[in-house]
């Protein structure tokens, strides 16, 4: 059996079990906000694969799993009749220390496994590393000191961009923090940079943005013409333009078996590498996310992330003897 964990919202999940269903694959999609509705068991006796799930319309059995794929879960809700907060929050993080240890039982049986994403999403990691296997990356500091970044900085325009954090949450609404284009030092305030570390990069002069889904062995690029557009020069994933042009990319051979290593590397399977090509044709790496969505490149391009990452799943769950 596959296990699919997400949350009831996740659209991308969808096309994942369509896929399962269309190649008849045993499997179970968890959306696992619901699980305070439901009843967990952990026997110890039975070994690490010793947990039961079971809800209304669905039964995991660790036993069974042969291998996991971990989208969006949902953390776990409040469960019904319990209405002190302190109650509330007591079972809240109750429930999702069970789930945590529920996911970690599955080792290497994941795509991508949780506590694997987690670390894999350190991006000074990601830079050190891609240096190391060759990437061209642009002059960068990660810094709070405004002189670190003038003196590794010096010479054109840089984008700052966030460290971890890019979401705002105020009393009213949710802002995004993008990546933002800096043509002058003299505009960073030394206070406003000494407040938190941020990365600091050159900006590379873009031709394109590209997005290279890494499955397994396999590296599916998509060219996003990011240039097209005023709001999307810096950050394509500012604005919503539907009419922005996605479409596939050959990328060199060599540099779609260094995002392979690089993925790989991170102890992943999948991994949405950023990379920038420039005015030039050279590759510049930005960063990997580890739990990228990637439906819309489907969408957009014809790639076929969907049948390639269930084709993974497949032999995951080979592997570990379903």
């Amino acid at each position: 059996m596959i296990l699919v964990l997400t949350n009831e919202r996740d659209l991308t999940s969808d096309y994942v079990v369509l896929e399962l269903q269309r190649r008849g694959l045993p499997f179970v999609r968890l959306n696992s906000e619901r699980l305070p509705e439901g009843t967990v068991a952990f026997d110890p006796a039975l070994g690490a694969d010793g947990w039961l799930i079971e809800l209304a319309d669905v039964l995991v059995d660790f036993r069974s799993v042969r291998a996991a794929y971990f989208r969006r879960p949902g953390s776990p809700e409040t469960p019904a009749g319990v209405i002190r907060e302190d109650a509330a929050r007591y079972c809240r993080a109750e429930w999702g220390a069970a789930l945590s240890s529920a996911l970690n039982a599955l080792g290497a049986r994941w795509l991508n496994a949780p506590l694997t994403i987690m670390a894999a999403e350190d991006k000074p990691r990601q830079l050190a590393l891609a240096v190391s296997l060759g990437f061209r990356v642009p002059p960068t500091i990660i810094s709070n000191s405004l002189a670190s970044v003038a003196d590794r900085l010096a010479d054109g325009p840089i984008v700052a961009k966030t460290l971890r954090e890019a979401l705002l949450e105020g009393e009213d609404r949710e802002r995004v923090i993008f990546t933002s284009r800096i043509p002058d030092l003299s505009e960073l305030s030394e206070q406003a940079v000494s407040a938190a570390p941020a990365i600091f990069q050159h900006q590379v002069e873009k031709r394109s943005d590209l997005r290279v889904t890494v499955v397994g062995d396999r590296a599916y690029a998509a060219e996003i013409l990011s240039q097209d557009m005023a709001e999307t020069q810096v950050d394509w994933r500012r604005g919503s333009h539907p009419e922005l042009v996605h479409r596939m990319h050959d990328l060199p051979e060599p540099l779609a078996k260094r995002c392979v290593t690089l993925v790989k590397s991170l102890g992943l399977r999948f991994g949405a590498v950023d990379l920038v090509l420039d005015r030039s044709g050279d590759y510049w790496f930005l960063e990997v996310n580890p739990n990228g969505q990637w439906a819309w490149i489907e969408n957009r391009t014809g790639l076929p992330l969907t049948e390639a990452i269930v084709d993974e799943l497949e032999r995951i769950a080979g592997c570990s003897g379903g």
